[in-house]
């Protein structure tokens, strides 16, 4: 077909066809971000699967779907790379806040998201040249106890005991809305954390599987922790894992309610702080290219 003489319709179905894109990450917590009003995804399951592949896609821990919203100044979903729906992402939803100011949809300094566990607030702030590089997010209360994401009798679990294996954890569950099991060990080098990781996560004590959290306390009172999320495997950094490793620490002792947390991919600063008693995250987002693939 000559496109000089493609009718309207056949033109939109052919220009619907590339799916225009940016590449972001958040402390290494890496994903596809697609504004949806201008783009169309039928599958968003099977893409993020596919554009997430290394060497054979984009590459990255998920797809990031934004869109115009009701009830906040836009809304999110997220998509691990093995096509799971997530229901929040702390790292993710600094960076779509980051998506709107870089792509002109607001100027606001202060933007509110609606995720699939509530509506996130976020804070930016920008480098000498203007442009968006850190934000600040409020992630609401955390929860010690959910019985729908911990079998345990009244849904909560301090310090209690997992096995893996041949191998038995002491940890903490935290709910940031997504549930998380913080597990403090000695050593975090020597955690085989591909081979313990999905185990864990798939633990029947867990209904809807867990993130898991392993860290340690360094001499100087900052936070080594390294992640296996759920549906995404080993990633560089977690947003709400940060959050959950700052409060089961504060919570068991091991710090107070400031935390640096140290992950593969970068840090972040989360506060707990008593007046409200939300847990406030503060770290960097960053875009990385922009592009156009093909659905």
């Amino acid at each position: 077909m000559d496109a000089g003489h493609a009718t309207r319709k056949e033109k939109l179905i052919f220009m619907s066809e590339r799916i225009r894109f940016t590449k972001m990450h958040g402390a290494g917590n890496d994903y596809i971000y697609v504004y949806v009003p201008e783009n169309h995804i039928a599958d968003p399951e099977k893409c993020s699967i596919e554009w997430s592949k290394p060497h054979f896609g984009i590459g990255s821990d998920g797809l990031i779907l934004v869109d115009k919203s009701d009830k906040a100044d836009f809304s999110m979903r997220i998509f691990n790379n093995d096509g799971s729906e997530a229901m929040m992402c702390g790292n993710g939803v600094r960076c779509v806040a980051k998506f709107v100011r870089d792509h002109n949809l607001t100027d606001k300094n202060v933007v509110t998201v609606d995720t699939l566990s509530g509506i996130k607030t976020i804070e930016l702030f920008t480098d000498e040249n203007g442009v968006v590089n850190r934000g600040k997010v409020d992630m609401g209360e955390p929860s010690l106890s959910n019985k729908k994401q911990l079998a345990t009798e009244d849904g909560s679990m301090v310090e209690g005991e997992v096995v893996a294996g041949q191998s038995k954890f002491k940890g903490t569950f935290v709910c940031m809305g997504n549930p998380h099991f913080v597990i403090f060990v000695e050593d975090i080098a020597s955690v085989d954390i591909e081979t313990l990781g999905p185990v864990i996560e798939n633990n029947p004590l867990f209904p809807e599987r867990c993130n898991i959290e392993f860290a340690q306390v360094l001499a100087d009172g900052s936070i080594r922790m390294r992640v296996w999320e759920r549906g995404s495997g080993i990633t560089m950094a977690c947003g709400t894992g940060a959050c959950a490793t700052a409060v089961a620490a504060s919570t068991t002792g091991r710090s107070g309610r400031t935390s640096r947390i140290i992950m593969d991919g970068g840090e972040l600063i989360i506060e707990w702080k008593a007046e409200d008693n939300h847990v406030y995250m503060t770290g960097p987002a960053a875009k990385v290219f922009e592009g156009e693939i093909e659905l």
